[in-house]
């Protein structure tokens, strides 16, 4: 047996098969776009954290600044160690809050872009089948006035 025995067949076989290879291009250029969609929330989701976590720590910096300034009298650093505690917990408590609201706005669009990614593949899907029914038809058309 010879080379030729078993590759003749196979490659009749898939010649006659129609391959579309735009519908792979096309499902890597989907998968890009999709991944820089997720990629922007998530970028975006960074900075704004990045901006918060800024903020509250300059925040801070100032207060311990002040907490840390020589005192007139003993009584005055307890006074100055409950307001930097009472303003710390009252900062955390905000800047814990915006951190959530990234996160919330980050679960949003996430959320959004699957949607949107599933109503495109249904389109998609729904395309290719009626693609792939028309093509069979008429391939059954050509084989049976073939044989006709």
């Amino acid at each position: 047996m010879t080379k030729n025995t078993y590759e003749n067949p196979f490659a009749k076989m898939f010649g006659d098969m129609p391959v579309d290879m735009n519908a792979f291009n096309d499902v890597f250029k989907n998968s890009a776009a999709m991944g820089e969609k997720f990629a922007k929330v998530a970028l975006a989701a960074a900075e704004k954290n990045a901006e918060i976590a800024n903020k509250w720590t300059k925040e801070t910096l100032v207060k311990v600044a002040a907490a840390t300034k020589a005192q007139a009298e003993p009584a005055d650093y307890s006074k100055v160690v409950t307001d930097f505690t009472s303003t710390s917990v009252e900062a955390a408590s905000e800047h814990v809050a915006a951190f959530a609201e990234v996160a919330k706005k980050v679960q949003m669009d996430t959320v959004e872009l699957l949607m949107a990614a599933g109503k495109e593949v249904q389109a998609e899907t729904t395309a290719a089948v009626k693609k792939a029914t028309t093509e069979a038809t008429d391939a059954v058309k050509k084989a049976t006035a073939k044989a006709a």
